[in-house]
């Protein structure tokens, strides 16, 4: 009964952590309507700042660094002088012309960094600027590195006495991933080989979900629902899955068993399926993963903005749209506890099953 207690009034405390930013963006201008869609694209956007709060005009924000290379050259500032000035103008130390950066508005290059030309053109440069992602994701990192060593610890100090604590919750985890994924997909030769990148990528996964939930800074960044992030993760799947995989697993894609030859020969038909398959997987792994968080976000921010959308119209029902809101927040916010778990459990389940595909033996009659 306690516990039930203690996580409903977390999910309390983080609805109104969501909400204080948020009404302080929407009482920023009163003769201005609050607009959902920008805060709600604000928060699930990678950006050059990390936005907190807006109170009397005033923006709370942390400024992050620009990186960016141009005809070889790096060229680092601030995002605050693009905030500030909107572009911020340097000179190139080797020819002597000007340099001008600005953040485009609009076309291609939308929220990106960009070089002004001469002819008013826009020329986008190498960008390995921090991010609010990138920012997020050192954050998640360091947790991450933190909590093992504390855990690794804790084992050196404790030898063979049971865990406890945050010991004991991260052995079960591991276990779990160990016997209950790896070992039931991938054979016992091989699983030891894939084990140690299943547990890193279950737990950088599921802990950058929770980070994800949790809307104060430094934490919130939409890290696992940035598609280049996902993307990334697929591709260690695809890469390891393919450069690891042995001869029974080429077999099966260039000359299927079971499979009629006129789906052979002379038109290659289930080969160019398999081979189709093998890119199809990754990418399916990488949207999932995406769409899943970011939808949560997008849900829960929603039922916030609402809030506001209807104070707009009338300040009674926005106080009582508030009680609503905040229910179905809750609500929302136990499922994406849930969800952060099992698109954690799914990803590293599909990456398994890949894997042990990759390693199946060959079967003696």
């Amino acid at each position: 009964m306690k516990r039930k207690k203690h996580i409903v009034s977390i999910s309390f405390l983080m609805c109104l952590l969501v909400y204080i930013p948020i009404s302080a963006a929407a009482g920023n201008k009163p003769n201005e309507k609050f607009k959902a869609g920008e805060v709600i694209i604000e928060h699930v956007l990678d950006s050059y700042e990390w936005h907190i709060f807006t109170w009397k005009n005033h923006e709370v924000s942390v400024y992050l660094p620009i990186i960016v290379f141009d005809e070889g050259r790096c060229y680092t500032f601030s995002s605050r002088r693009l905030h500030e000035n909107e572009k911020y103008i340097t000179t190139n130390k080797k020819t002597g012309e000007s340099i001008v950066f600005t953040i485009s508005h609009e076309g291609k290059y939308k929220d990106k960094v960009v070089i002004i030309n001469d002819d008013g053109s826009m020329q986008r440069p190498l960008d390995i600027s921090i991010t609010k992602n990138v920012l997020g994701l050192f954050v998640s990192c360091t947790i991450i590195v933190v909590l093992f060593m504390l855990v690794a610890r804790a084992y050196r100090k404790r030898g063979e006495k049971a865990p406890k604590g945050l010991q004991s919750l991260f052995e079960w985890l591991i276990c779990y991933v160990r016997d209950d994924i790896a070992r039931k997909a991938i054979n016992e030769k091989s699983v030891d080989r894939y084990l140690p990148y299943l547990i890193t990528v279950f737990f950088f996964i599921f802990i950058n979900n929770l980070l994800g939930l949790v809307p104060i800074f430094p934490f919130g960044a939409n890290i696992t629902g940035n598609i280049a992030v996902t993307a990334v993760l697929a591709l260690f799947t695809f890469f390891i899955t393919n450069v690891l995989g042995n001869k029974e697993y080429y077999k099966d894609i260039f000359n299927t068993p079971g499979v009629p030859w006129f789906l052979k020969f002379p038109l290659p038909l289930m080969p160019i399926i398999e081979t189709v398959g093998c890119f199809t997987k990754p990418f399916v792994l990488a949207v999932r993963l995406f769409a899943n968080i970011t939808a949560g976000h997008i849900v829960v921010l929603g039922f916030i903005s609402s809030i506001f959308i209807v104070a707009q119209i009338s300040a009674a029902g926005g106080v009582g749209m508030s009680i609503f809101s905040l229910i179905l927040v809750i609500f929302v916010d136990m499922i994406e506890i849930l969800v952060s778990y099992v698109q954690a459990y799914v990803f590293t389940l599909l990456s398994a099953l890949y894997f042990g595909m990759a390693s199946k033996e060959h079967k003696h009659s």
